[in-house]
């Protein structure tokens, strides 16, 4: 069995191969993820096998959540001198279809979701991880 790692994107890492079945997450990874990250709008984590081949990705980025789009329960318990609460914005996940299967889309929200709570606890504030589902079937997932 491959070892697998997830760790930023790097120039030296194989992306031409992957295809999740979603022309545009595949788009995104082949074309403007590398972009993305140099402009920094996002990080990419890159689930690799040991021949650097991308297996799966996910990016974060920062984001704001509008005041009046919470709760009630959770606003009221907010200073309110904020009209915009920091977020982490989980914005693609994608796994190969060769990999399909396997739970790498788990690993891979997990190690989004750990990621996201570190930084928060001590770099950056952030009082959630917002989601951006492309579709019903990524929807589902996240319900999961």
């Amino acid at each position: 069995m491959l070892k697998m790692e997830i760790v930023p994107l790097k120039p030296s890492h194989i992306k031409k191969d992957f295809n999740c079945g979603k022309e545009l997450l595949d788009k995104y990874l082949h074309y403007q993820a590398k972009q993305d990250v140099k402009r920094k709008l996002a990080v990419c984590f890159v689930l690799i096998d040991e021949d650097k081949k991308v297996k799966g990705y996910y990016t974060l980025s920062n984001a704001g959540i509008p005041r009046e789009s919470l709760p009630k329960e959770l606003a009221k318990k907010l200073p309110p001198s904020y009209s915009s609460l920091p977020a982490t914005l989980l914005g693609r996940l994608a796994v190969d279809k060769s990999e399909g299967g396997q739970g790498f889309g788990k690993y891979l929200l997990i190690d989004a979701l750990k990621r996201s709570y570190v930084v928060s606890k001590d770099e950056i504030g952030s009082i959630a991880v917002i989601v951006d589902p492309i579709d019903d079937e990524a929807i589902e997932f996240y319900k999961k």
